[in-house]
C-alpha cells in the first residue's frame, strides 16, 4: 500500500520502521496522517513477517501534536464527536498492535505525538529531545483517552505535573519520570533501536506478543470504562473562551490569559 504521508522500511530481520513524514509541518497530525497511521496498523495486523516495528519522525522532530492550522469543517455537535474519533481510534489501534513497538523520539514529541510514543510499547529518546501536553495551556484537555496510560507509565505525582503544567519537558527528566526507558547519542538513535529491536524480534513471536498482550490488558482494564466521556470533556473545553484565548496565545508566542470561562 502506497503512503502519501508515512516511510515504511520492512527489514529482512523482522523489524520495520516507520517514519511520520511531514518534516515541513514538524510531522504535526492532519487528518490525512491520522488515518495513514491506521490504515499501516491493518497491515501490520496482517503481516506475519514483522515482530518489532520501530516509530521515528522524519527530519528534526518525531511529532509536534496535532495540526492546528487544518480547517475543522463546520458541523453539529454530533458531527463534532464523530470527526475527533478519529485521534483516539489512531490511539487505540497503535496500543493494540500485535508487534512489540517501540519509539524513537527525535526532537520533540508533543500533545498528540507524546500520545503517540505513549501508545507504544518502548520509548527511548536522543538526548537533546524533549516531551509534553500542551493541552492545558491552551484551555482544553488531554483527550484520546491516553490520560491513564501516562498515570500508568510514570505514576500520578509527575502526571499531575506534566499534564497540568503542560511544559516541554527534557531528555533527563523523561529518563528520570520513567516516561524514557533509555537516552542515547542523537546519531545513535535508530541503531540503538534497532539494537534493541533486534533482541524483541529474536523470541518466539507467539509467547512474546501473547506476553505483550495479557500485560497490557492487565494494566488497563479499567481505563476505557473510566474515559468513557473523554470525548465529551475535550469538546467542552473546545467550546470555552479559554481555549480561544489559549490558541491566540499559542500562535502569538505569549503566556495566555485565562478566565475559568
Amino acid at each position: 500500500m502506497k503512503y502519501e504521508h508515512l516511510i515504511i522500511e520492512k527489514r529482512e530481520d523482522h523489524i520495520a520502521i516507520v517514519r511520520l513524514n511531514r518534516p515541513e509541518n514538524l510531522n504535526t497530525l492532519n487528518s490525512a496522517l491520522m488515518r495513514e497511521i491506521e490504515r499501516v496498523t491493518e497491515e501490520f495486523h496482517e503481516d506475519l513477517e514483522t515482530r518489532v516495528i520501530i516509530f521515528t519522525g522524519e527530519g528534526k522532530h518525531f511529532c509536534a501534536g496535532v495540526d492546528l492550522t487544518e480547517h475543522q469543517p463546520q458541523t453539529t455537535l454530533l458531527g463534532s464527536q464523530r470527526d475527533r474519533q478519529i485521534g483516539p481510534r489512531m490511539f487505540h489501534k497503535l496500543q493494540e498492535i500485535e508487534q512489540i513497538t517501540i519509539a524513537a523520539i527525535n526532537g520533540g514529541a508533543f500533545g498528540g505525538g507524546a500520545c503517540i510514543a505513549l501508545a507504544l510499547d518502548f520509548r527511548i529518546g536522543e538526548e537533546n529531545c524533549y516531551a509534553g501536553f500542551p493541552e492545558s495551556r491552551l484551555g482544553m484537555s488531554l483527550s484520546w483517552n491516553s490520560l491513564p496510560s501516562v498515570v500508568h507509565l510514570i505514576g500520578p505525582t509527575y502526571a499531575k505535573e506534566m499534564v497540568i503544567l503542560g511544559k516541554n519537558n527534557d531528555a533527563s527528566t523523561l529518563l528520570k519520570w520513567g516516561f524514557l526507558s533509555e537516552v542515547v547519542p542523537k546519531d545513535q538513535l535508530i541503531n540503538r533501536a534497532i539494537e534493541i529491536a533486534k533482541q524483541y524480534a529474536a523470541m518466539p513471536p507467539i509467547p512474546a506478543q501473547m506476553i505483550k498482550k495479557s500485560i497490557n490488558h492487565i494494566s488497563s482494564a479499567l481505563d476505557r470504562a473510566i474515559m468513557h466521556m473523554d470525548m465529551d470533556q475535550l469538546l467542552l473545553t473546545l467550546g470555552s473562551k479559554d481555549f480561544a484565548e489559549g490558541v491566540r496565545a499559542f500562535f502569538r508566542k505569549r503566556q495566555g490569559k485565562y478566565k475559568g470561562d
